[in-house]
Parts: C-alpha cells; sequence; structure tokens
C-alpha cells in the first residue's frame, strides 16, 4: 500500500483519483489544488507517489515536480493530464516524473502504472 499525494486543481478529478487509489488499497493521505500547495504538502506529508497534473493555476505541474524533486530527489511523481503531447511527456520526464498517463485516465493503466511504482 501506498501513501500517496493527489494533485489537481478540478475536483472531480482529484475525488476520481483518490476512489481509484482507495479502490487499488492505496491510502489517499492529502490533496493539493496548484504546484505551490503541492510542494508545502509534499514537504509536510512525505508521501510514498504523487499524482501530479499538469495544466494548473499558479504554478503547473512540471514546475511543482521539479521542485519535489530538489527537495527531495527520491521522490515519485505520477504525471496525468489531458495534454498528452509528446513535448510534455518528455518535459514530465526530464522534470523527473517516473511515468506520464493521458487523461482521461484509464483505470487499468492507472493501476499498472502505480503497481509498478510501488515496486521500485
Amino acid at each position: 500500500m501506498l501513501r500517496i499525494l493527489v494533485v489537481d486543481d478540478a475536483a472531480f478529478m482529484r475525488m476520481t483519483l483518490k476512489k481509484m487509489l482507495e479502490e487499488f488499497g492505496h491510502e489517499v493521505i492529502g490533496e493539493a489544488v496548484d504546484g505551490n500547495d503541492a510542494v508545502e504538502k509534499y514537504k509536510e506529508l512525505k508521501p510514498d507517489l504523487v499524482t501530479m497534473d499538469i495544466t494548473m493555476p499558479n504554478k503547473d505541474g512540471i514546475t511543482a515536480t521539479k521542485e519535489i524533486k530538489q527537495y527531495d530527489p527520491s521522490a515519485k511523481v505520477l504525471i496525468s493530464s489531458a495534454m498528452g503531447q509528446e513535448t510534455m511527456v518528455k518535459e514530465a520526464i526530464i522534470a523527473g516524473a517516473v511515468d506520464f498517463i493521458v487523461k482521461p485516465i484509464n483505470p487499468q493503466r492507472m493501476m499498472n502504472a502505480v503497481a509498478k511504482i510501488a515496486k521500485s
């Protein structure tokens, strides 16, 4: 079981992800609404995994991922975004993300990605 921080500016998406992750047997220990909130909550909660949206107000997910990785190089960040363009995927991986999932999120794909991260 992983302790997970869910980051998305859309409340519906956070709720959907939380439900999905809890159904897989994981614990959602916190939620964040933007990149600034994500970095603060990461430092406070020290989750095993962060699911991170890219497009958010105040600070985007790629910038937040870079800051989290600077704070904790072993942090595991799973990027999720409706923008599945190759440049975004590359930016996310360069920023330190361990995987990238395109929205709408396929529950099986999410389960596989989280399981892979849990083993690493």
